[in-house]
């Protein structure tokens, strides 16, 4: 596909099944893969398609900047080059706030957004996390961290409520991007230039200026020492007709840990009408 930000670049897809589109939208640090409890139970109703975000997964890694905007017009480019505009959707983490980007740029990019537990606040640590990644020798100093390998960092830092379902398959999935310079390159402008402070504090004053314009269903966990559970309501405020729904015992990644309770939610947002 042809790309405004990222040039020309090959993307890396999931599908199964028939029926309308339903686009899922992984968040930092994963890929595709992370939808793998809930594909199956999803394409009994709808053609699930989740694609690796560039620089992420098996999806080519551009040398350019990794913003929400970048991003959010990458997603809609996707669904061109598919042909799926208007689909349903499903983002987590950042892929949550690319989304919601993407339908303030075009309202017609989806027609229902399930937005699980993405940041939204422009909180101190992501201002700290930039500045700390703006320092020159930074890249050099995030190779140290990750290593060569990558398995045991993505291993340690993919936090799930149920810690047992972890496995050296997803390991070696999250890592596979990390282990050459264009793949580290793109972790680290994701991490300085996507998960940025200034870049949520401009989505907010776009929700503020104007209504989302597409009903919204924002699904959270309780308690999730990655992203507080206090960004659902920092996000209710902006977008007073979205539905909120809060999720015990689960995670950042409740599509992995609690995929039934993310499945009935789904299903029960998307089929009830507008």
């Amino acid at each position: 596909m042809k790309s405004r930000a990222f040039g020309a670049m090959n993307a890396h897809y999931r599908e199964i099944g028939d029926g309308p589109p339903l686009l899922l939208v992984h968040g930092l640090m994963t890929s595709s893969y992370s939808w793998r409890y809930v594909f199956r139970a999803l394409s009994k109703r709808w053609r699930v398609i989740a694609p690796d975000l560039p620089g992420a997964g098996r999806s080519d890694k551009p040398r350019a900047k990794y913003t929400g905007p970048a991003l959010a017009e990458w997603v809609i480019e996707f669904q061109r080059a598919i042909g799926i505009e208007g689909c349903l959707a499903i983002g987590n983490s950042l892929g949550g706030h690319v989304c919601m980007r993407a339908a303030m740029r075009e309202p017609k990019t989806f027609a229902k957004l399930v937005n699980i537990h993405s940041p939204a606040a422009p909180e101190m640590k992501y201002r700290a996390l930039g500045a700390a990644l703006s320092i020159p020798g930074s890249r050099a100093l995030l190779r140290a961290l990750v290593g060569r390998d990558g398995r045991k960092w993505t291993h340690k830092n993919v936090h799930y409520f149920d810690e047992s379902l972890k496995s050296l398959e997803e390991a070696e999935e999250y890592a596979m991007p990390l282990r050459d310079d264009d793949g580290l390159a793109a972790f680290a402008s994701y991490l300085k230039d996507a998960v940025n402070a200034s870049g949520f504090a401009e989505l907010a004053r776009e929700l503020a200026s104007r209504p989302f314009p597409i009903p919204l269903l924002l699904l959270y966990a309780t308690y999730d020492p990655l992203v507080s559970a206090a960004n659902a309501q920092f996000l209710a405020r902006l977008v007073p007709s979205a539905e909120v729904r809060m999720v015990e015992r689960t995670s950042h990644f409740m599509h992995v840990d609690t995929p039934n309770e993310v499945i009935d939610a789904v299903t029960k947002f998307f089929d009830a009408s507008p």
